[in-house]
């Protein structure tokens, strides 16, 4: 059976695979291109935070009270969902792997910053490696390149993975197109672009880019799901 992948914009994913819901970075209530999406509606089992930063924690509190799923992060970022009522936490660090319910999760390293909105220390930012059975996923979270994703082939053989294209603030085509060969995976899904004027991108100069390497990038729409 193939995991699926809902787009909720910006970098906001929900990976369904092993029976289990997972959503990733949840900023879909600020965001007008998101205006569709009923966060209300959400339920996961599970919550990966990247990091501090609000357009990736805007919706995080009030997903994680009303469905009370586990919210996974680093130290700082479970700390700060305590902080909030959010008891339902399970703290990580990077370089450290767990398993739960839907399979291992292993924290990886993101070039980055990390703060929460009202300024204080969010912790260092971070990817997430999902594998299980039925797939083994990476979200590399905001992250400029850098050569410690060519250590992800050694812990797993990739089957998709979540870039950030959108660059000014992360890595844009060019770099994510060289990410994609340290990682060694060729079906990669777009995140972190159009929701700003900072990271507007060219979606066929993209896609095209990456079908000259012989890979394939999805820019999928939001509310889109897609078979991975």
């Amino acid at each position: 059976m193939a995991a699926e992948l809902k787009y909720y914009g910006h970098s906001c994913f929900e990976l369904r695979t092993a029976g289990k819901s997972i959503i990733f970075d949840p900023f879909i209530s600020p965001n007008p291109l998101a205006a569709g999406i009923d966060i209300q509606a959400l339920k996961p089992d599970f919550m990966l935070i990247s990091h501090g930063h609000s357009d990736h924690i805007a919706d995080a509190v009030q997903i994680a009270r009303q469905s009370g799923c586990l919210v996974i992060g680093v130290w700082e970022v479970t700390e700060w969902f305590k902080a909030q009522g959010i008891d339902n936490v399970h703290p990580m660090n990077i370089g450290g792997a767990r398993n739960f319910d839907f399979g291992r999760v292993k924290l990886v390293n993101a070039v980055h910053s990390s703060s929460f909105p009202d300024g204080s220390y969010a912790g260092n930012p971070c990817g997430f490696l999902v594998m299980n059975e039925e797939i083994n996923f990476y979200y590399s979270g905001d992250t400029a390149l850098h050569r410690d994703m060519k250590l992800i082939p050694e812990f797993c053989a990739l089957d998709a993975a979540c870039l950030c294209i959108g660059d000014n603030f992360t890595m844009g085509v060019d770099d994510a197109l060289l990410a994609s060969e340290f990682i060694r995976c060729d079906e990669i899904v777009g995140m972190h672009f159009d929701t700003f004027g900072y990271i507007t991108i060219d979606h066929s100069a993209a896609q095209h880019a990456f079908r000259d390497k012989g890979k394939r990038l999805t820019l999928p729409a939001i509310g889109e799901t897609i078979t991975i």
